[in-house]
């Protein structure tokens, strides 16, 4: 089969870059940026804080649905085509968004703009692959990663700005120019390839939607519904597991299977799905977290905890930019081991933090955890593709980006937990020291100068006893990150090493 990819020219490489990184980036970027602005949504949309939450929830069920149908997608209409239809409908939910006055149409949007947008990262990964031979990925992959990893952390900080000085429906409406100039870039610079025509497995398609559906669903909102002690919840964990049951099954079966799972028979590939998921499940519950205590507990506002999580985004820039450089000196397995303890590193000193702690203490922590953040995933995410055949490299790509996707949903929910949880416990822990008989109360209260039985002294103290349990939580939460991330080291040693040249593979460890 014609490689349309093979034979083009160094222009046409950067120019494809280009227009990956801004499609790619739109579809991070919506995935953060909106977090900020639902306590300005809720009025316009008549919805309260639990029902806004689904603004979020719809584009991440929308997207898992779709990511692993994209290898199946692309092959029957083109990878050109599907990313022209990909951005237009992305381009159109994102205006409809801006337009919708109640709930239920911001959800009914949202999920189409996520179910448009979900492939736009695999297919960019694809094509990169495609376009650029084994040795030259490192630098193809650093340069389409600045955009891709930075978006997260400055998601939140643009979506802030725009909340702050316009209303929040610029935050879907400034999508329209990027993707404008994404569908033109898209239809003069990438080439055309074939289609490969595939008979429809309906059965297995409904299969996975309602199991990754439910899946997604049941991580979202367990949390906020207490798990299994509520009936829909449980009743989600219930349809997930039964309908991944057999959609496996008939997938294994099926002669024309909607995901091809023998592609999980490539060691490096099901690895470095693994360690992504487990990876950005630290990630993107450092990153939720960290806004939420610096807002909470030490009174930043949206726009100052965003410029002091900035420094995630600066760090991993410069890691990033130098990756490549390191891949063709270093063995990968090195080089992913050293940016984990460097994440390691970072996750262990916000553990040491306090309600004490200045903005610097933050900045330089996060420097330290960018630097980790950059390193790991341009090598992985080049290991990951690395020793496929060519024809199931898109699919292969939707199947890691859903792996980045349900890592993060499970890190989230089971940090959120742990954090709600362990606050409660903390407070009521606390609150069994607060007597006229310990010591400790009565100079508290003198320093003071005041009773104990005086109204503002048991106000501040239930104040301070709910920052205390907060911090702690944190802490907590933190140190636990940071024991996790050392135990990704043996999946990283597990890995075979690849000589990053066309063609060539060393099976050895």
């Amino acid at each position: 089969m014609n490689n349309p990819f093979q034979n083009i020219s160094a222009r046409q490489k950067t120019l494809i870059i280009v227009t990956i990184m801004l499609v790619a980036v739109l579809e991070v970027l919506d995935s953060t940026i909106v977090n900020v602005a639902l306590p300005n949504m809720m009025p316009s949309l008549n919805a309260n804080q639990d029902q806004i939450t689904w603004v979020l929830t719809s584009y991440v069920v929308a997207a898992a649905m779709m990511l692993p149908l994209t290898g199946f997608l692309s092959n029957r209409i083109g990878i050109k085509n599907l990313l022209l239809v990909d951005i237009a409908g992305f381009l159109v939910s994102s205006f409809l968004c801006g337009t919708a006055n109640a709930l239920n149409m911001m959800v009914f949007y949202r999920l189409l703009q996520g179910g448009f947008g979900a492939a736009l990262i695999p297919l960019s990964q694809s094509i990169l692959r495609e376009s650029f031979p084994l040795e030259e990925q490192g630098k193809a992959m650093a340069i389409w990663g600045l955009g891709i990893m930075a978006a997260p952390v400055f998601g939140p900080t643009l979506g802030g700005y725009i909340v702050a000085h316009a209303s929040w429906r610029w935050i879907f409406y400034l999508n329209a120019p990027i993707c404008f100039l994404g569908l033109i870039m898209t239809l003069i610079v990438i080439p055309q390839t074939e289609k490969t025509p595939q008979k429809i497995d309906y059965i297995g398609i409904f299969l996975m939607f309602v199991g990754i559906g439910c899946l997604q669903i049941f991580l979202d909102q367990g949390n906020s519904n207490n798990w299994f002690r509520s009936n829909y919840i449980l009743l989600m964990a219930v349809i997930s597991v039964f309908s991944m049951t057999l959609f496996i099954i008939r997938s294994l079966s099926h002669k024309t299977p909607v995901i091809t799972l023998s592609i999980f028979r490539d060691r490096n590939f099901t690895l470095s799905t693994i360690l992504l998921a487990l990876y950005c499940g630290c990630l993107f519950g450092f990153v939720t977290l960290q806004p939420i205590m610096l807002e909470n507990l030490f009174h930043y506002n949206t726009m100052l905890a965003g410029e002091t999580m900035i420094a995630i985004g600066l760090s991993s820039a410069v890691s990033m930019g130098i990756s490549s450089f390191l891949m063709n000196r270093f063995n990968v397995k090195i080089i992913l081991i050293v940016s984990i303890l460097f994440s390691a590193f970072a996750t262990f000193q916000f553990s040491k933090i306090s309600l004490v702690a200045t903005q610097m203490d933050f900045i330089i922590d996060n420097l330290f955890f960018g630097f980790g953040l950059g390193l790991f995933m341009v090598p992985l995410t080049t290991y990951s593709l690395a020793t496929l055949p060519k024809k199931n490299i898109t699919e292969a790509a939707g199947l890691f980006s859903y792996g980045r996707m349900l890592g993060t949903s499970v890190g989230v929910s089971l940090l959120s937990t742990l954090i709600a949880r362990e606050t409660q416990i903390n407070w009521l822990q606390l609150n069994e020291h607060v007597s006229v008989f310990n010591h400790n109360f009565r100079m508290w209260l003198y320093r003071q100068h005041w009773g104990s039985h005086n109204p503002k002294a048991l106000v501040l103290l239930q104040k301070n006893l709910l920052a205390q349990s907060s911090m702690i939580a944190f802490v907590d939460a933190f140190y636990l990150m940071s024991i996790l991330l050392i135990c990704f080291i043996p999946l990283v040693l597990c890995l075979k090493t690849v000589a990053l040249k066309e063609g060539t593979v060393n099976t050895g460890h």
